[in-house]
């Protein structure tokens, strides 16, 4: 443990921002990211060391614009234009009322102050906590931590190259100290997407940080 760092997560200017701990991110789920499952008992971990946590949730309506079955012809994982930019096209997942869409049962943080859904819009897709991306519709969530006092986020969750990163970059864009806690997050690297996602966190000033500097 790290006692600057261990003193901060108590801080009640701090945030822990749980990013889509749900069934469809996790083994046997529509989109799956490996290992995903094994996140929780550390996140527990981590929860009881923050005054303060947020978790998201992707909450898409049926037939969202992000999935492939919206497009004729096209399968998961293919790429097209979209009016506000490219879009990577996904297997269904996380529909709103679903058990796939659903935070994990074991996720044991009884203090959350705040569950984020996002992706609701069902003609604009949502990775970040903070804006969807449109880069242009906000989901309140900077706004809500600012009133809060919060001027720190760690970043934690599901997937680290896409939902925590786009969330991590935002948090910093919009003025937060920024940390991602490495081993607590689980990529997918779609394409070289967790290149990028390193890349990008040290253009944007965003910290990464192991567990053990946190937690015993």
């Amino acid at each position: 443990m790290t006692p600057s760092l261990s003193r901060l997560a108590a801080d009640p200017r701090s945030a822990l921002l749980v990013i889509d701990m749900q069934y469809d991110f996790l083994p046997g789920g529509a989109l799956a990211v490996a290992g995903g499952d094994a996140l929780v008992p550390l996140i527990n971990r981590l929860g009881a060391q923050f005054r303060n946590v947020v978790i998201s949730q992707d909450w898409h309506p049926a037939e969202h614009i992000s999935f492939a079955s919206s497009h004729a012809g096209r399968q998961p994982f293919d790429s097209i234009t979209l009016p506000y930019g490219p879009q990577t096209l996904w297997p269904d997942h996380c529909i709103q009322g679903t058990r796939g869409a659903e935070i994990h049962a074991d996720l044991n943080l009884p203090h959350v102050q705040l569950i984020l859904r996002k992706g609701c819009n069902p003609g604009i897709d949502s990775y970040s906590a903070f804006v969807e991306a449109d880069r242009t519709t906000q989901t309140g969530l900077a706004g809500y931590l600012k009133e809060r006092g919060i001027d720190s986020v760690f970043v934690v969750g599901l997937a680290l190259d896409f939902c925590v990163a786009w969330t991590a970059l935002d948090a910093r864009a919009a003025g937060f100290n920024t940390w991602v806690i490495t081993d607590a997050c689980k990529p997918i690297d779609l394409g070289g997407s967790l290149d990028k996602a390193w890349r990008n966190f040290q253009a944007a000033d965003v910290m990464r940080v192991n567990s053990r500097e946190l937690v015993d």
